[in-house]
């Protein structure tokens, strides 16, 4: 798992650019994403990196960190 296949599967979910797609980047606020995304975006990276990320996670998933150290987790 790499952040750079995070980013771009991030930036093609949510017809972004990737240079915006940072580990400090909102989700929704600079990135744009709205709850069908989100739902898009996880599907996505639960694909691409083999791991299920539970419901009750995907609340608290509000910035690109907050993703990432998840999806670490679930991979480790």
């Amino acid at each position: 798992m790499t952040f750079e296949k995070m980013q771009e599967i991030i930036a093609d979910t949510l017809s972004c650019d990737a240079e915006k797609v940072t580990m400090e980047a909102s989700l929704f606020d600079d990135l744009g994403a709205d709850s069908l995304d989100a739902v898009e975006l996880n599907m996505a990276l639960e694909d691409e990196f083999g791991v299920a990320v539970p419901d009750e996670k995907l609340g608290e998933m509000k910035t690109v960190a907050d993703l990432w150290n998840c999806l670490s987790e679930l991979a480790a």
